[in-house]
């Protein structure tokens, strides 16, 4: 028989209207903002509650703890099934700033207008996390004999890892994940509805740059960090692209776009605008497509500042003007620029997604299924952990049913249409696994 998911659009709406009525809360930006996840997962403890096993319902709710008030909810519709899983997993209850001046809306509060529903949260990623509860609470009324587990795993500290040890990351440590290998995983954290093949690697990178202070009037006797930098940024990435150009397997995965490094900040020494700058720190980041290995195009990128530093003169030296130079013998003495690479963090290695699984295939049928089309797409934006949880036995494929175009943006919103369609999806897949 198959089963029948409907969506209860009241009691969805009311669940997400408490979820973004916590946001100022799940503020993730440390140290201006620790997020307090538990001041989410209170509000899907209390909607769960009837339906536990502890109620006598069918819903195995585990609210796992790292560190306090940060806590991560795993939820499993059992129904006396020993093996076979199928898990919706990625959706998490922490969320990017968002600042009232520059909204049209407050932020902080779910404002509906037609379909669309506005809020800090609702396309990333408190309106899957309400879609998802709201599956749950359906399977739990309903009852239905599934031959695999459903699974739920909601998680803390997505946004931010500059606080360690407090979300998926502990989870995978402690084993609460393992036995989810056997079936698929949908990281449910993407958007625009249609199948994710693929992310990025993602590292961070921190160019200092050393040069000498000195008058402008004289610049002769200095070596100025800001134009040091200029061109150590171009000669490094003109290496990066001769190492890491567009790869074959791109273009199967439909990314938008190949690997990049690019500058994106720049800090300077305090001073006037007639003194050549003693330091300069430009800081950026790299995306490597999933066909690449992240350690290994670091250690390449490290090797490009030793070459530098070993012979600075491989920039070529008076480009920007006849008094521009990184490696000066003067009257006060010999002086050279200096560079220094590093890493803060760590990296977020990349995935393409299966596309030979049993879980991509029942995922692509239901989006067709459903919209009537199916369009699979890759970004080279990143995701925490799933190239890891790939590589030690998950079965990961990427979806989401927010907007792109209003990720981490000023107001914010996601559809309910889009939702009501993502339980459908989701009901498709469990289908799928029941034949």
């Amino acid at each position: 028989m198959s089963l029948e998911i409907g969506f209860n659009e009241e009691r969805y709406v009311k669940l997400l209207t408490e979820l973004i009525g916590e946001t100022k809360y799940l503020q993730d930006n440390p140290p201006r903002y620790v997020p307090e996840e538990d001041k989410a997962i209170k509000h899907l403890l209390e909607v769960l509650k009837p339906y536990t096993k502890e109620n006598g319902g069918l819903l195995k709710v585990d609210h796992i703890t790292y560190v306090e008030g940060r806590g991560n909810l795993i939820i499993e519709y059992e129904n006396g099934v020993e093996k076979g899983t199928v898990t919706f997993i990625g959706s998490h209850l922490d969320v990017v700033p968002a600042n009232p001046e520059t909204w049209e809306r407050d932020p902080f509060k779910l404002t509906i207008e037609g379909d669309k529903m506005y809020g800090r949260g609702t396309t990333d990623c408190l309106g899957h996390v309400a879609m998802i509860t709201e599956l749950f609470i359906q399977l739990a009324e309903k009852k239905p004999k599934l031959k695999r587990r459903v699974v739920a795993v909601f998680i803390a500290a997505e946004e931010s890892t500059k606080i360690p040890g407090v979300g998926i990351d502990m989870l995978l440590k402690n084993g609460k994940l393992d036995h989810l290998m056997d079936g698929p995983a949908y990281w449910v954290d993407s958007a625009d509805t249609h199948p994710c093949l693929g992310t990025a690697s993602a590292a961070m990178w921190t160019l200092k740059c050393k040069g000498r202070l000195f008058h402008s009037g004289l610049p002769h006797k200095g070596v100025n960090s800001l134009e040091l930098a200029m061109d150590a940024v171009t000669h490094i990435q003109k290496k990066f692209y001769e190492d890491f150009p567009p790869h074959a397997s791109e273009s199967e995965y439909m990314f938008v776009t190949p690997s990049t490094m690019k500058p994106t900040l720049v800090k300077g020494a305090e001073g006037s605008v007639n003194q050549i700058p003693p330091w300069t720190e430009i800081q950026g980041d790299i995306r490597l497509t999933p066909f690449y290995d992240i350690a290994e195009c670091l250690r390449k990128v490290d090797g490009y500042v030793a070459e530098l530093n070993k012979d600075i003169s491989v920039l070529v030296s008076g480009s920007r003007g006849p008094c521009s130079k990184y490696d000066i013998n003067i009257e006060e003495g010999h002086f050279k620029g200096e560079l220094e690479m590093i890493w803060p963090g760590t990296p977020l290695k990349g995935i393409a997604c299966k596309l030979d699984s049993d879980g991509h295939t029942a995922l692509r049928e239901a989006t067709l299924s459903v919209l009537g089309e199916c369009k699979p797409y890759s970004i080279t934006g990143s995701l925490p952990l799933v190239g890891d949880m790939q590589a030690a036995g998950f079965d990961i494929q990427v979806c989401g049913y927010g907007h792109s175009s209003v990720y981490h943006g000023d107001n914010e919103y996601c559809s309910l249409s889009n939702m009501k369609n993502a339980l459908k999806i989701f009901t498709h897949i469990l289908n799928k696994f029941n034949k």
